[in-house]
């Protein structure tokens, strides 16, 4: 066995099986040995150093900012399918613009089929109208409460999706890197 360590021709302080450095027990300390990046002293930054409200702030941090995303997401997604539905099958119509509000704006117009239609959820990308105002809007024939003001579309959503994402991650980001930093007691 003497002769077989004396060929080896690794530089001592290297494992036989895998090729890693080996370090002496004294100059490890949980995080690598010392002389590499990060170890021979406990890292300063880091997840497993914070402590028990810095790692719930952050996972409620990171949590809130992939929900708003998922909702970011979803909301482009969905446009996106509704517009899809609208052109597969399109109607067009002149509507009149019954109630302008916060949440929705509400329409009323006739189909080629006599009924008078007015969408419950009101009408799709509705910036800038207003009461009593005349408007030609798309919808979808097997599903006339689907209603756009024509020309409209799901581009619309780009952006203040966009802004959004941007925002929250924007604020997240920051407060993780405040969070991570070592506290002034350590």
């Amino acid at each position: 066995m003497a002769n077989a360590a004396a060929a080896d021709p690794r530089p001592a302080g290297v494992e036989a099986a895998t090729g890693v450095a080996t370090a002496p027990a004294a100059e490890m300390d949980g995080n690598g040995p010392a002389g590499t990046p990060g170890g021979g002293r406990r890292a300063r930054f880091g997840w497993h150093g914070l402590g028990r409200a810095r790692r719930i702030a952050a996972l409620v941090l990171i949590g809130l900012a992939a929900l708003v995303s998922l909702l970011c997401v979803l909301l482009v997604v969905s446009a996106w399918l509704e517009d899809a539905s609208i052109n597969a099958r399109t109607g067009r119509a002149t509507a009149e613009v019954v109630s302008v509000a916060f949440n929705r704006t509400v329409v009323r117009f006739d189909t080629p089929d006599g009924a008078v239609r007015i969408p419950p959820d009101g009408v799709l990308y509705p910036e800038g109208l207003e009461q009593g105002q005349l408007v030609r809007v798309e919808y979808d024939t097997n599903n006339p409460d689907l209603v756009r003001v024509a020309g409209r579309g799901a581009y619309l959503t780009y952006l203040p999706a966009g802004s959004t994402l941007l925002g929250v991650w924007a604020v997240v980001l920051p407060g993780l890197w405040w969070l991570r930093r070592p506290s002034r007691a350590s």
